[in-house]
């Protein structure tokens, strides 16, 4: 028995995610009275590899093939599976984003395992397994058992703390079986944002709503965000009306975000909204309505114009940074 978890890498290198996972899965192990190994593809360096030691890795499987770097959902379900029966793990941790989303499913029939998606804390219990989650679009919480032998687990982005071990993984080359007619992802061209902090990356984001009035009233939300080193972005009415992309849209139909800091600038907060952004660790809302759902998430509201409350807030931030 086994707890393995699988560790996305952007360009070679980790994030704060894959290390959030790993002190997951070591947390899991622990309970289990067991190990915990990881599943890398792609070309990661060995020193990159070690970090996830720090975090409670004992053991990690490295598939390097070139033919690997892309997601590939088939593919990669394949290799994790391989993985897991090389590992004998009986539970799989993804991340709940967008690949977590995509493989996760496909393990849960291939491997003929119970899913426990988008957790935010550890098991409540081991025997029989039980996980706490969110339901609801986050208006309640559901403890679920998962009953199979076999259990796959996605975690919700900063829902759980780093805990760092004193721990040095051994690392093995592992060679999935996959025949190349099962490549069908051919990546041609690849063309990368600049200059813009991404949105899903961000550890804070300056959120404007329809309470801001006019696209021409964007200036200070942009002004925060790059004071704070923040990425942008908007309701659903804003993108619908065009005052800004829809590649900012957060919300259930939109971007699920989970940032440290979430700044929501005229959103009244609608279900839907809060859906896409209610795993922020902290919510910061400005709303003239002093009963706008927002502020019932917030935790921490100002009520007032946001024309005459942003310039405060920026100088207060200059102030605290020189």
């Amino acid at each position: 028995m086994a707890v393995l978890v699988y560790t996305e890498n952007w360009d070679g290198k980790f994030k704060k995610l894959s290390f959030e996972l790993v002190s997951f899965a070591s947390k899991i192990a622990e309970m289990l009275n067991t190990s915990t190994s990881v599943i890398s593809i792609g070309n990661v360096e060995e020193s990159e590899l070690q970090k996830l030691g720090d975090f409670g890795a004992t053991r990690i499987l490295r598939t390097e093939e070139d033919h690997y770097k892309y997601l590939d959902n088939q593919v990669f379900t394949n290799i994790i599976a391989q993985a897991a029966a090389k590992a004998e793990a009986d539970v799989i941790v993804l991340s709940h984003n967008n690949a977590g989303k995509a493989l996760a499913p496909r393990l849960s029939v291939k491997l003929k395992a119970a899913l426990g998606s988008g957790l935010t804390r550890l098991p409540s219990s081991t025997d029989p397994f039980t996980v706490y989650k969110k339901v609801f679009s986050g208006k309640a919480f559901a403890n679920i058992v998962l009953r199979s032998k076999m259990k796959i687990l996605t975690l919700s982005q900063n829902s759980y703390e780093l805990i760092n071990r004193d721990n040095e993984a051994t690392i093995e080359d592992f060679k999935p079986q996959v025949s190349e007619a099962e490549i069908k992802t051919k990546v041609k061209e690849v063309q990368k944002q600049t200059g813009k902090i991404i949105l899903t990356d961000a550890e804070i984001v300056v959120s404007g709503g329809r309470g801001m009035k006019s696209p021409d009233n964007w200036g200070p939300i942009e002004e925060l965000a790059e004071l704070l080193g923040a990425a942008t972005a908007c309701s659903r009415p804003v993108s619908d009306e065009g005052w800004r992309s829809h590649e900012e849209h957060t919300g259930q139909t939109g971007k699920i975000i989970a940032p440290n800091l979430y700044i929501a600038v005229g959103i009244s907060g609608a279900i839907q909204h809060l859906a896409g952004v209610s795993s922020s660790k902290y919510i910061v809302a400005i709303n003239t309505d002093p009963d706008a759902p927002i502020f019932e998430a917030a935790d921490y509201g100002i009520q007032g114009d946001a024309m005459k409350v942003l310039p405060g807030f920026i100088n207060a931030v200059k102030e605290a940074k020189s």
